[in-house]
């Protein structure tokens, strides 16, 4: 009985030793990183812009490879049939934390299959309104809705975006059609010639309609006014709180990565996100950046969740899986 005792005893102290010299030797070999859209998304140019900073400090390559389609299941599956530690996900949160309401037999469990790495950056979310309308506020829009049910038009993306908004909608008790568009990318320039009166979108896609001098911003859906937006109130400076979404892009892994490993990385991602030369061009593709780590991102993605779930209620959804 005595010499087992020391045997559990050594045991747990080498199991103890080698969660550190694991995470410091990590990684071993080429890192993959999946991006679930194409080519010059948000979450793309994020991975792209660290991609080779992290392969120096690494030493070993970093490759990103796009996996578009399903709404990002596309790359879950591609990330879960890797069965790879060093392939990970780089992705907007939005999919993820919409996929419970939206999708039915999902084949993954985010809080199993997706453990949080490294939180990186926040697409700036915003409501933007023809310059023609003189609407100047989210009070000024709801009050002209209210005065003239049914008669603007609205766009606005899929996934996400489109369910914080239909909530902010019904909670306000708004009538305003919405367009669907097969290419969201035309709705700006229908909403600067007018055809449009509101649009719940990036900022990266209605920055040239918004330089061009025909489209205003009346909110911003960040926490805090981004820094390309200082004249732009947030939705809780605006006093309409289900506006608030900030587009969360994070490096994700499997769980085969332990807590050390995913700290040990997440650090290096905050590390090499100290170039300002990262937050310049990040603000150039109407981002901010927000570096953390596997905590972080973790909070994060709950906040997220938490607001997922409040927009699904106030429309009446419920989970499927």
């Amino acid at each position: 009985m005595r010499l087992r005792s020391v045997c559990f005893a050594a045991a747990a102290l080498m199991a103890l030793s080698v969660a550190p010299c694991r995470a410091q030797s990590f990684p071993q070999h080429t890192v993959k990183f999946l991006i679930p859209f194409g080519p010059g998304s948000g979450a793309d140019i994020g991975a792209r812009l660290i991609s080779d900073k992290l392969a120096q400090r690494w030493g070993k390559p970093v490759v990103v490879e796009n996996k578009p389609g399903a709404d990002g299941l596309m790359a879950v599956s591609a990330f879960l049939g890797a069965n790879d530690d060093h392939v990970m996900i780089f992705a907007g949160t939005g999919s993820f934390t919409t996929h419970p309401y939206t999708r039915e037999k999902l084949p993954y469990d985010m809080d199993r299959d997706l453990l949080p790495i490294a939180r990186y950056s926040a697409t700036v979310m915003t409501l933007a309104v023809p310059v023609a309308e003189n609407i100047n506020s989210v009070k000024d829009f709801v009050d002209r809705v209210k005065g003239a049910p049914g008669k603007l038009n609205s766009a606005v993306p899929q996934g996400i975006s489109e369910l914080f908004f239909d909530g902010f909608i019904k909670g306000e008790n708004l009538n305003i059609p919405k367009i669907p568009y097969r290419d969201i990318v035309q709705a700006p320039a229908d909403l600067a010639e007018g055809r449009l009166q509101v649009m719940f979108a990036s900022y990266a896609g209605l920055q040239a309609s918004v330089q061009g001098g025909k489209v205003k911003l009346i909110v911003q859906g960040g926490r805090q006014r981004a820094s390309m937006l200082p004249d732009v109130p947030t939705a809780a400076e605006a006093g309409f709180p289900a506006l608030e979404l900030e587009g969360l892009v994070g490096l994700f892994g499997s769980k085969a990565l332990s807590l050390d490993v995913r700290k040990k990385l997440g650090a290096d991602v905050v590390a090499v996100m100290a170039d300002p030369i990262i937050a310049e061009r990040l603000a150039a593709t109407g981002q901010v950046a927000l570096p953390g780590g596997p905590e972080e991102l973790a909070a994060s993605v709950k906040r997220q969740t938490e607001q997922v779930a409040a927009a699904a209620k106030i429309l009446g959804m419920k989970q499927l899986k």
